[in-house]
């Protein structure tokens, strides 16, 4: 029987290191050992529905994982981008087809349809907003390809960030191959799929769970839509307050330059030199802090923003929009 690769390197000094920040603590060496066995037994028991996809048009590889007894295929919208049909192919071996279903390529979710019947291993859907810096979580792909003599990498590592919008960063080590694969929670459900290796190989961006959830009937029609962007500040699906901002003042208010006619902001009340200091309950820390607060709203969420106008403080609603429904400078 193949045995699943785990990358132990640094294995106990990582997990020790960041205990403090964990959703489960670690406070002794039998704590290290349970989180390892908790891993290993996650690993065996989803492996079977982690599938390796390549395109029949271009022969580029990625990964995928499958949803339900149906075959269904979760995966990023770049790994099917330009194919009709992928070919799937399982850790046992065992290959199959798949028609390429929607994609957004926005958030980099995807969906592909195995086309042969059978009943076929799935695992189940996790959330992935609740998910906060520091939790564990399990990473695998076919990297590099399917490999007939190794199963796929799993990969531990932990949440370094939940934003900016649905994606989410972890430091699990992510390579080329892997794209479109899994990240599990510990319970062994499906939290996000890998979309892109950040500044490093341990610094990698996935797509949230809960980003094809919004999109699930759409994709499962065959739509596509959207433009795949390195720069989440350019997605045209991301909430916006619809504001220029001019500067920010030293305790990290933001002083707003100019409204967009129409925008959230403006139907709120807000108008230019008033000075946002706290967004949603917490307190702003300048222009790059306002707008990560913002990007992990959703469209339509109603939002409480402290204004200080002159002597007067005070909060006002907003509805947040879509940058693609506002004409707003994209930054």
């Amino acid at each position: 029987m193949k045995k699943s690769r785990i990358l132990y390197a640094g294995w106990i000094s990582l997990i020790l290191a960041n205990s403090l920040w964990a959703a489960e603590p670690i406070h002794s060496l039998q704590d290290v050992r349970s989180l390892e066995q908790k891993t290993v037994t996650l690993s065996q028991k989803v492996m079977p529905a982690v599938v390796a996809l390549i395109s029949t048009n271009t022969g580029a590889s990625g990964s995928g994982t499958i949803v339900n007894a149906q075959g269904l295929i979760l995966t990023a919208a770049h790994v099917t981008q330009g194919a009709d049909v992928v070919q799937v192919v399982f850790a046992n071996g065992r290959q199959t087809s798949a028609k390429v279903l929607g994609s957004n390529f926005s958030k980099d979710v995807g969906m592909a349809q195995i086309t042969e019947e059978g009943e076929w291993p799935f695992v189940e859907l996790g959330e992935s907003k609740p998910l906060q810096a520091g939790d564990w979580v399990v990473a695998m792909g076919h990297s590099e390809g399917y490999d007939p003599n190794r199963t796929p990498p799993v990969r531990f590592g932990r949440v370094v960030s939940d934003g900016p919008g649905t994606f989410l960063t972890t430091d699990c080590t992510l390579i080329g191959g892997d794209s479109g694969g899994p990240l599990f929670d510990l319970e062994g459900k499906l939290v996000a799929v890998n979309s892109s290796i950040g500044e490093s190989w341990s610094n990698n961006n996935h797509a949230g769970i809960d980003g094809f959830r919004e999109d699930w009937d759409r994709l499962l029609t065959g739509e596509a839509w959207g433009e795949l962007e390195l720069n989440p500040l350019l997605n045209e699906e991301r909430p916006v307050l619809g504001i220029d901002i001019a500067g920010e003042r030293r305790d990290g208010a933001v002083v707003v330059d100019d409204v967009t006619p129409g925008g959230p902001a403006q139907r709120a009340g807000l108008r230019a030199g008033d000075e946002i200091v706290t967004f949603d309950g917490q307190r702003v820390q300048g222009g790059r802090g306002l707008i990560n607060l913002v990007m992990k709203k959703e469209d339509g969420d109603h939002v409480q923003v402290g204004v200080r106008r002159g002597r007067e403080t005070f909060e006002v609603e907003v509805v947040l929009s879509r940058l693609d429904k506002l004409e707003v400078p994209r930054r």
